[in-house]
Parts: C-alpha cells; structure tokens; sequence
C-alpha cells in the first residue's frame, strides 16, 4: 500500500496545473482506494457531489478481503451515504488542498453501519489528486475531479 501510494505520488509530482480541491457548488469527486482498517480490510470507492461551499453530499461501496467485522462473512460490504464538511475556505488553505470531516451511514452486511471520518485530498493536477481518511474507517488513494 505504501508503495503504491509512492508511485502515485512521484507520477504526478512534476506536473503543475491550476488544480482544486473542492470547488463548491456543482463540485464532483471519485475517490478509489485501499481500505486499511474499520470493518475489515480491503478497496474502497466514494463518489462526491457539492452542494456549496461547505457541504458535500455523496455514497460509497467498500468491499472487504478480510478481518471481516465480527468474522462475519456477510460483512464483507459496506454500502453507504457520506456527507462531508469543506474546511478549505474556513482554514484559507490553498486551492490544491481540502480537509473535510464526514460521516458515512448505510448497510454492513445485515448490520446497519456508520463511520465517522476526516479526510485531506491534494490536487496535483485539475483531474488528478490523492486522498486519505482517517476515523473508524480509514483508507488512502486517488482523487478525480469530473
């Protein structure tokens, strides 16, 4: 996981461009990623939608290889809404960066699931960035802006 993260980081870390983090109003996102912790361990993928300046709205899927919550199978998929809070403008961070914390809600196997997050997403060009979240679910990957 480190590795890739690394290779991620070094394929982009020439390029500059007018790149943004969140832009608001109208704003979308696809996050792809690693699950590291949480309900288990595995990939991750969100999709965002802004609403305005402060607050996203958004749903995910993560799908689990192992470390299953409570060794159950059947938890082997988290289907979730999220929403998130832009602190961008709040903290007059610079347009490549964003920090948002969020909460997940949605279906753990037969379970109901919540989460609890806070994330940071950098923007190494205008499509391209990497994110990670941290909470009771935590993951790492690639950003894009559509």
């Amino acid at each position: 996981m480190k590795k890739l993260f690394f290779v991620l980081m070094m394929a982009f870390l020439g390029t500059t461009a007018n790149a943004q983090a969140y832009t608001g109003k109208g704003d979308q996102k696809i996050q792809l990623g690693l699950s590291a912790w949480g309900y288990g361990t595995g990939v991750t993928g969100t999709y965002d939608y802004g609403l305005n300046k402060l607050v996203s709205v958004g749903a995910g899927l993560n799908a689990y290889f192992g470390d299953y919550k409570d060794n159950d199978k059947d938890n082997r998929v988290f289907v979730f809404g999220r929403v998130n809070f832009h602190l961008q403008e709040a903290l007059d961070l610079p347009a490549k960066w964003d920090i948002y914390p969020g909460v997940d809600v949605g279906v753990l196997g037969k379970d109901f699931g919540i989460g609890a997050h806070i994330g940071a997403r950098y923007f190494f060009t205008e499509k391209v960035g990497v994110f990670a979240e941290v909470g009771n679910n935590g993951s790492i990957g690639v950003s894009f802006n559509l």
